[in-house]
């Protein structure tokens, strides 16, 4: 069974999944998603620490938990069925994450007074809402920093780096629009994972 793997880039609520194999040396796009991991019926969800900030700290506390809990559920209830999906020709191996910053987070009082913080902190919520879940699900998964993106391309693939999101973006014709700069993310930072496992697998073989 070929081995895929799946692509993120987080937004507040939502996150972006491209999920790309490579079989006989070309590439391929599977599939292109947007995964909402919102319970809509739950009161500030959407944006937990903007609702926490009008409540008091024990309370801020336990609202940011269940929202963390209930799109950590949303996240994997939605990719056990894209896994499902894929099972009779591929096998879910790795999955890329597409950090932004990495800035360590303060606690949360500090957050809930800063505005800025408060936006990082609902982004870092939801990826690791993704992270979790594809570990929950057996996946291994690395995250990349956005800013690092080109340069791990161009560690893994030397050369060929340059024409690589051509490649990635001609293999996704056939899913039509849209391929932004979501997209464009998540499957280089997928197509990164997905090669560099590859070639330690090998590696590994061959000692």
């Amino acid at each position: 069974m070929q081995p895929a793997c799946l692509g993120f880039r987080v937004h507040s609520g939502w996150g972006a999944l491209v999920v790309v194999a490579r079989q006989s040396g070309r590439w391929q796009v599977l599939q292109r998603r947007r995964i909402n991991v919102v319970d809509g019926k739950m009161a500030g969800h959407a944006q937990p620490y903007h609702f926490a900030r009008e409540q008091p700290l024990a309370e801020a506390k336990k609202h940011i938990g269940r929202c963390a809990a209930v799109s950590l559920r949303l996240a994997q209830e939605a990719l056990q069925e894209l896994i499902d999906q894929l099972s009779q020709e591929h096998r879910v191996a790795s999955a890329a994450i597409v950090l932004a910053s990495g800035r360590a987070l303060p606690e949360l009082n500090r957050i809930l007074a800063s505005h800025p913080l408060i936006h990082t902190a609902e982004g870092e919520l939801f990826r690791t809402a993704f992270s979790n879940a594809c570990e929950a699900l057996g996946i291994p998964v690395t995250g990349i920093r956005e800013r690092e993106l080109a340069q791990r391309a161009q560690a893994v693939f030397e050369k060929s780096a340059a024409s690589l999101p051509v490649e990635l973006a001609a293999a996704a014709k056939h899913l039509g629009p849209p391929w932004g700069q979501d997209q464009k993310a998540a499957a280089l930072a997928a197509a990164v994972v997905l090669a560099a496992s590859s070639t330690a697998k090998v590696a590994a073989m061959k000692t």
